[in-house]
């Protein structure tokens, strides 16, 4: 595979500012009064269900306070939230849909800010720039708002804003959640707890890239242009307009649509979302295997029905650029998925090779049986329809199996057999970590890859229940076949 096959577009990460000790204090305060506010009263309903006598669902009793509390602070929090939202087959379907709101919802930004952000980084009047400008959002995410607009020249268009002071916000919060999540994930080992903080690792030079939108217009240039080497008729990319764009403003087409998983809109338009979700997951994954790119936040809020039956990308913000090795691992997967069974001997053997013995040693697994394992987690979430798989099962997967090596899983649910658990959850995480597997360039990449899976599971069991990911063998094998004969 020539080196051609990795090009990415160029990427300027920015150093997030380091925030001041009052900043991280009072964003602390904050941070505790909101938690203890929405989790006081969520106390307080459940106990008085209790002295009544009611039946309490603890989960929905979680789930509210914190999509409240989440949504309060913003920014990093809501990243998180709308990672909840989206993964069902995770997280439970009770907090997901508790965080749908996630996915689009945010303080509105004044107008004077508005225009003083744009102005600044265009360096010309908004009524220079544009005809006519919406002051009210259209959109609000996590980090960003977006508006409206009309330029001079009559074109519709959507302008993407970061908003004011988010830096410095996003870096004082990872500077507060740094310690908690390794914190949890370091003394009970929970799959959970480790993926969040796994997201968070990720997280910090994910944002240092969201951060500046000119880094996502040339991302969303770039997809554009493989777009047109490949048959994805369906699959719609706004186009950047480069002179009305900057550091903290992006503007691009706009796109009439709505969100993916509204039901009751996409039924009134009469399009079939099936065929549009087989084609966005082929775009997913011929990209990535084809040249290691590809979108790594498409989550509901990302993803319109547009009103002529295509279905539009946005938020470009986060992309996945697969270095080699991660790439041939990849590639790897989807081979022994489509039959070939000696690839399944080289994906276990990448595994023992980043994670170390920390991985037959803890699941009590070697050789064949431990290819087996390997294979029996990952081939059914690729090849079995999506009314029938669990990503949950992939990640709770080697924990059951370390469980049955020390046979643990048999035991009742005592406070002991919890105590055992997070003891031998957390010692292979400090095997792991002794190794450098975890925190690693692949476990972050395989991590950004992992968390797509779980939104497209949701699109799956949605609106194509009875096909798999890779259902359509021939394309697949015709993809892996392309890049045997021209590798650039």
């Amino acid at each position: 595979m020539s080196q051609d096959a990795f090009s990415h577009p160029r990427c300027f990460p920015r150093k997030l500012p380091s925030p001041t000790r009052t900043q991280v204090a009072s964003r602390a305060t904050k941070i505790g009064r909101v938690f203890v506010r929405n989790f006081g009263i969520a106390a307080f309903r459940q106990a008085r269900k209790s002295t009544q006598g009611d039946s309490f669902d603890s989960v929905k009793s979680l789930a509210r306070p914190l999509r409240m509390t989440f949504e309060e602070l913003g920014a990093t929090f809501m990243k998180f939230g709308q990672l909840l939202a989206s993964s069902p087959g995770v997280f439970g379907e009770a907090i997901s849909n508790e965080f749908r709101s996630c996915l689009d919802t945010g303080p509105i930004v004044s107008p004077e800010e508005v225009r003083d952000i744009v102005e600044n980084d265009l360096g010309m009047a908004l009524e220079d720039a544009f005809s006519s400008f919406d002051m009210y959002p259209i959109g609000r995410a996590s980090i960003a708002v977006v508006h409206k607009a009309t330029t001079r020249q009559g074109r519709e268009v959507a302008v993407k804003i970061l908003r004011p002071g988010i830096e410095t916000r996003v870096a004082t919060d990872l500077d507060l959640m740094q310690p908690l999540m390794e914190l949890v994930a370091r003394y009970t080992g929970e799959e959970i707890a480790g993926a969040m903080l796994q997201l968070l690792e990720g997280f910090r030079e994910q944002m240092a890239e969201e951060l500046d939108l000119r880094n996502e217009a040339r991302a969303m240039v770039n997809y554009r242009s493989l777009l047109t080497k490949v048959d994805l008729p369906l699959i719609v990319v706004p186009e950047p307009i480069y002179e009305l764009s900057g550091q903290k403003v992006l503007t691009m087409e706009f796109l009439r649509g709505v969100a993916i998983d509204d039901l009751g809109a996409i039924e009134k338009m009469g399009h079939d979302p099936s065929a549009i979700i087989d084609q966005m997951v082929k775009a997913f994954f011929l990209t990535a295997l084809r040249w290691g790119f590809f979108h790594g936040d498409v989550h509901a809020g990302n993803l319109l029905m547009l009103e002529d039956g295509r279905i539009g990308i946005l938020d470009w913000g986060i992309v996945g650029r697969l270095d080699p090795d991660t790439h041939r691992f990849f590639r790897k997967i989807i081979e022994a998925s489509l039959g070939d069974e000696s690839a399944w001997t080289d994906v276990t053997d990448y595994f023992l090779k980043v994670y170390g013995p920390a991985v037959s040693e803890v699941l009590g697994l070697e050789g064949d049986e431990l290819v087996q394992m390997v294979r029996t987690l990952m081939e059914p979430i690729l090849t079995k329809p999506f009314g029938e798989i669990s990503l949950s099962e992939l990640i709770q997967g080697p924990r059951k199996q370390a469980e049955k090596a020390r046979g643990l899983e048999a035991q009742k649910m005592t406070v002991r057999r919890v105590w055992q658990r997070f003891a031998e959850q957390r010692r292979i995480r400090e095997i792991a970590l002794e190794h450098g597997g975890l925190s690693s360039d692949f476990d972050r990449q395989a991590f950004l890859l992992s968390k797509q899976l779980m939104y497209f599971e949701r699109y799956g069991k949605l609106f194509h229940s009875n096909a798999s990911l890779l259902s359509d063998i021939g394309f697949f094998k015709s993809v892996l076949a392309d890049m045997e004969a021209s590798p650039d």
